[in-house]
């Protein structure tokens, strides 16, 4: 991957959130790692990895999903969003 995906930092909220479910909402560029982001995230955490197939035009498009915690990559730093 050419990309610091920050997949370490994912890790440990993954695990600090205690998240059992997680989403992955990639841009389309992205996509072709997802299946690598996968097998990261799940080698590293006990929570199930989910990937949105649908499109992203952005952080405006967040998918309605029922899941702990969300996981968007874009193509600016943003920093976590947590819901209490």
């Amino acid at each position: 991957m050419e990309y610091d995906l920050e997949l370490d930092r994912i890790v440990k909220n993954i695990n600090k959130l205690k998240a059992k479910t997680v989403c992955l909402q990639l841009p389309d560029g992205l996509k072709p790692e997802a299946t690598k982001i996968v097998d990261y995230l799940t080698s590293h955490t006990k929570a199930e990895i989910l990937i949105w197939a649908d499109t992203c035009f952005g952080s405006c498009d967040i998918p309605k999903v029922n899941v702990d915690l969300l996981v968007h990559f874009g193509h600016n730093k943003w920093g976590m969003l947590e819901h209490g």
